[in-house]
């Protein structure tokens, strides 16, 4: 039976590590699988997932107000795919995420989605919330904070390395502009708490 998956995360948790192996492991079983990413986040290359520790996949790219449902049947007409993998998962629209649940129930297709669920401030991406509200399974994949315990919370920081909290939601960037943090220290370095 098909579900709807999401693995989330902070930066640098090695959320594209994770699914790149699983992917690697249906291939390696003789399996097609079928690789999807943000069209705007180009840091690895358009269409292409990689990770920080230096592997990656071509993938095909979603952009805003694509039909998810309708590239995902068109997708398996032309052959079999065993799962679906979405990158940067955060980046779906509300109805993106709902196109993708609809491809698991009607086309029977396990889909496994990754991102980040929370912003710089402390704020759900539209797409986490809505994954978060319809995915079948959720996964924390962990990282930690600079005092050892686990990391939850990200802040975004200038050229300078000061930390901004305000802006648009959505800057790509890697680890000269994110830095992911305890709820403790993410706090005491957006000003809301002490040291």
């Amino acid at each position: 039976m098909a579900k709807l998956y999401f693995h989330f995360s902070t930066m640098n948790a090695g959320k594209s590590t994770v699914l790149l192996q699983a992917a690697h492991n249906y291939r390696e079983r003789g399996m097609q699988t079928y690789l999807l990413t943000a069209q705007f986040d180009k840091r690895a290359g358009e269409g292409r997932i990689a990770s920080r520790i230096g592997i990656g996949e071509p993938a095909d790219t979603f952009a805003p107000g694509e039909d998810l449902f309708a590239k995902l049947q068109s997708r398996m007409q032309s052959g079999p795919v065993a799962c679906v993998f979405v990158d940067e998962a955060q980046f779906l629209e509300k109805d993106q995420v709902w196109q993708l649940a609809r491809a698991v129930d009607d086309l029977n297709v396990p889909v496994m989605c990754y991102g980040l669920r929370v912003d710089f401030r402390g704020a759900l991406f539209p797409g986490s919330a809505e994954l978060l509200a319809l995915s079948d399974e959720m996964r924390e994949v962990r990282t930690i904070c600079h005092c050892g315990k686990k990391a939850t919370m990200v802040i975004r920081q200038d050229a300078d390395g000061k930390v901004v909290t305000d802006g648009a939601q959505v800057q790509i960037g890697g680890n000269e502009t994110y830095v992911s943090l305890c709820r403790r220290h993410w706090r005491a370095a957006t000003g809301d708490a002490p040291v």
